[in-house]
């Protein structure tokens, strides 16, 4: 097989206009630094830092992409561990302010990084929907008419009592996706929910997406799996080590993935 460049792909459909553009990233750039060695405690850090003694590498997260995701369609991340699918979407959803380039959004954005980011393992699956809810702007009324819709949808009525840490990581994962989609966002940012739970879950998640898509939001997941992908999402981006290899149509950037990780 021909490898496909990033030209070849894009190729495919025909470029959006402003009014059709939901997301735009302009030469933007994600660089870490991290303690060159291994420092054990933060008062050890702070001395050292005082004395400038603490040498640090620099790794680049995401170099220079530039990026147009459309408004209402499903927009795939790709690429394999390290390859900075997370960074890109935590630049998205502004949690990371990237060190050189532009990021534009238009409408809101609803991010589900990390399943259990904002949960209590101690508080009961009914108290962190309310303080969750609180986290995202909502407030207890609001989360009151929002209960039980939440509870159906994560199938969770036997356990809403019980401790958070009682919880399996599928159960956490089908509540914090619960919460996440009870209200419809303009841009709602996916990392890898399909990977967690069983599989009558995943096919719900997948149809709450498609529903999503026909009611016009436009959504950024990442994903490895193949059938996902194809069958979700329109266009997909392909990234490697920081770098775009290649964006287009989604199943020809499945195919330019599988073929690079063969």
């Amino acid at each position: 097989m021909s490898s496909l460049t990033v030209s070849d792909l894009a190729t495919v459909a025909a470029p959006a206009t402003d009014g059709d553009v939901a997301v735009r990233l302009e030469n933007v750039s994600v660089r870490y630094r991290v303690p060159h060695e291994r420092i054990g405690t933060l008062k050890e850090y702070a001395i050292r830092a005082l004395q400038r003694q603490v040498k640090k590498d620099e790794f680049w997260a995401l170099r220079d992409i530039n990026l147009e995701v459309r408004r209402g369609e499903v927009f795939g991340i790709i690429g394999r561990n390290g390859a900075g699918k997370s960074t890109l979407l935590k630049v998205v959803a502004r949690v990371l302010r990237p060190t050189t380039g532009r990021v534009w959004i238009r409408g809101r954005v609803a991010p589900l990084l990390e399943f259990g980011a904002g949960f209590h393992p101690e508080l009961t699956g009914r108290e962190n929907i309310f303080l969750n809810g609180t986290l995202l702007g909502f407030s207890r009324r609001e989360m009151e008419e929002k209960f039980e819709r939440i509870v159906d949808f994560a199938e969770l009525w036997d356990f809403i009592d019980a401790p958070l840490r009682t919880y399996s990581s599928g159960m956490v994962a089908r509540l914090g996706f619960a919460i996440a989609t009870d209200v419809k966002p303009d841009i709602l940012i996916v990392d890898e929910v399909l990977s967690v739970g069983d599989q009558t879950f995943q096919r719900k998640s997948t149809r709450r997406m498609q529903e999503f898509r026909d009611l016009g939001t436009t959504i950024l997941l990442v994903t490895h799996n193949a059938g996902v992908a194809r069958e979700v999402c329109q266009r997909a981006v392909l990234l490697d080590h920081g770098v775009v290899r290649a964006v287009g149509q989604a199943p020809a950037v499945m195919e330019e993935y599988e073929g690079s990780s063969g």
